[in-house]
């Protein structure tokens, strides 16, 4: 059975044991002994919201006589510690989605070792890997680690950890592939050259300024009783910068939605929409694709979610190499903030250039009236209630499918959101037409990048964010310690309309940029490393 197939059917048997179990105990004699292979105690670690992947796979162990305890999202290392203990789990499994999740989940690991524990720690999520499991976490708990690709897995592991015959396996196994993965991370830290930052500096992207004019955004313009074009513009104050949405139909959004992603929560893989006619996939992809439709119907009818967004387009210029000044006003005197940005450090083939961000947006020195954009929108709310309301009713199908098409809305939200300052608000690309395909496989121009992607992967620049746009008052997102966004269906990043503006993976960075970055944001250099842990290309005192 395919996973959408076996949560489906976890509804009947929960409802039917739910409904037995007043008959059972009232049946159970003194002594007479549990019928569970195993208690399994689970958690989003804390600072993460994200939960999805971790449902299911607490699903698909109840399914297999598993009893499992899920505490939820955001929980801190000591309560699912404490939580372990209480309940006498036979194993602890972490989620986490965001990249500070990966540094929690190594606390987690050193403290079951502090405090004595033996039994098997299980990882899974989208950051976490087989290498940074056994480079990271493995190397902090001597019992077993074992990281868990996908939720179809967790069973043959589970029971291969709690079976005295196959875990020696197992073990041994496991432990062969970290050696080698270890042996491979240190040889690749000791051989990959980094450039000097100064160097990767000179070899940013190359931009040709001379007789470039940015595009003003339109909705500046429209803004003022007379158009503003002139080097004594002085349009535009904090507020006139920002817009924002409340209510946000979502039958229109559900017309922007990336399905793919939506398969792939569910583990099932192929193209959409080829996995629809797929001889092997085809009738369980498709009944999974109508039940969706269903519950879309019903969020927009009855209006089981809420969609808010801001978003802001601001005066700013290109300073000091790699950071963004955004200022008050058109007459650009005062720099409200700062948006700081990292740049590619590892040797490039055949003299490619170094790219940051920051090389998108035209320089102080030039002249040029550039501007930057910040959003953040959110389809979740709402959605905590009634995915709690599935719970109770023991629906985990409806409250993992309404999470996840929460999921897809949100990010149908920040493509549709993108297309209209790109067509209204900016403007730049007033005469754009392009179909859904398109847009996912963006063929327009621009970028939109977000704080913990591969282009800027350290987290805390959505705190920019959040006070540029003052997100909170007017969208309702919350950030976590970690710089996760609550709800969990929602996403924040930045726009640049520079037509050579592109994504990049920023990889690894040298200690002289990690210490210059610290300067830049006022941090300490530990700090720093903190944040950059999963790009950082040297060996820190700690490791």
């Amino acid at each position: 059975m395919f996973l959408p197939q076996v949560v489906k059917s976890a509804r009947v048997m929960k409802k039917a044991v739910a409904y037995l179990i007043p008959f059972i105990e009232a049946e159970k004699k003194p002594g007479d002994a549990e019928r569970s292979n195993g208690k399994v105690v689970m958690a989003t670690v804390k600072g993460d919201v994200h939960d999805i992947g971790k449902n299911i796979v607490g699903v698909v162990l109840q399914c297999n006589n598993y009893d499992v305890v899920d505490l939820g999202v955001m929980v801190p290392a000591q309560k699912i510690l404490d939580a372990a203990k209480a309940e006498g789990a036979d194993v602890i499994g972490l989620s986490g989605l965001i990249t500070p999740s990966l540094d929690e989940m190594v606390t987690l690991a050193s403290e079951m070792e502090r405090q004595g524990f033996e039994i098997p720690l299980l990882i899974g999520g989208a950051t976490t890997s087989r290498a940074h499991t056994a480079v990271k976490v493995a190397q902090k708990y001597s019992g077993p680690v074992i990281w868990v690709k996908d939720a179809s897995r967790s069973v043959p592991v589970v029971a291969a950890l709690l079976s005295d015959e196959q875990r020696p396996a197992l073990l041994a196994e496991t432990e062969a592939e970290y050696a080698t993965l270890r042996e491979r991370h240190a040889a690749r830290q000791d051989t990959r050259s980094l450039l000097p930052i100064a160097r990767a500096r000179e070899a940013a992207t190359p931009i040709d300024w001379t007789g470039y004019v940015p595009p003003r955004p339109r909705m500046l313009l429209q803004q003022a009783k007379d158009v503003c074009d002139g080097p004594a513009c002085t349009l535009g104050t904090a507020t006139q910068f920002v817009r924002h949405f409340h209510d946000y139909p979502l039958a229109e959004l559900r017309d922007y939605i990336d399905w793919q992603p939506f398969f792939n929560a569910w583990e099932m893989r192929g193209r959409f929409p080829d996995i629809l006619h797929n001889p092997t996939t085809g009738e369980a992809a498709r009944r999974l694709y109508e039940d969706a439709q269903a519950m879309l119907d019903r969020i927009v009818e009855e209006k089981w979610l809420r969609a808010s967004g801001v978003f802001g387009l601001f005066p700013a210029a290109q300073v000091a190499g790699d950071d963004i000044e955004v200022y008050t006003d058109e007459s650009r005197t005062e720099v409200r903030t700062v948006l700081h940005q990292l740049r590619q450090q590892t040797e490039g083939r055949d003299g490619s250039p170094r790219k940051s961000l920051a090389d998108f947006v035209a320089p102080r020195e030039t002249g040029l009236r550039d501007h930057v954009g910040a959003f953040a929108v959110t389809a979740g709310l709402g959605s905590a209630e009634r995915v709690q309301a599935f719970k109770k009713e023991h629906d985990d199908y409806n409250a993992i499918m309404l999470e996840a098409l929460a999921d897809r809305l949100a990010e149908a939200f920040a493509e549709r959101l993108h297309e209209r300052v790109r067509r209204e608000f900016w403007g730049y690309a007033a005469d754009e037409h392009l179909d859904n395909e398109a847009l996912i496989a963006e063929k327009y121009a621009g970028i939109r990048p977000a704080p913990g992607y591969p282009a800027c992967p350290e987290h805390t620049e959505k705190q920019t964010i959040w006070e540029l746009l003052d997100v909170e008052a007017h969208t309702g997102i919350q950030l976590t310690e970690s710089m996760a966004m609550w709800p969990g269906a929602a996403v924040s990043g930045l726009y640049f309309s520079h037509p050579q503006s592109q994504y990049f993976v920023l990889g690894r960075v040298g200690r002289d940029q990690v210490e210059d970055y610290a300067r830049r944001k006022g941090w300490t250099v530990d700090e720093a490393e903190r944040w950059l842990s999963p790009n950082l290309g040297y060996r820190t005192e700690d490791e």
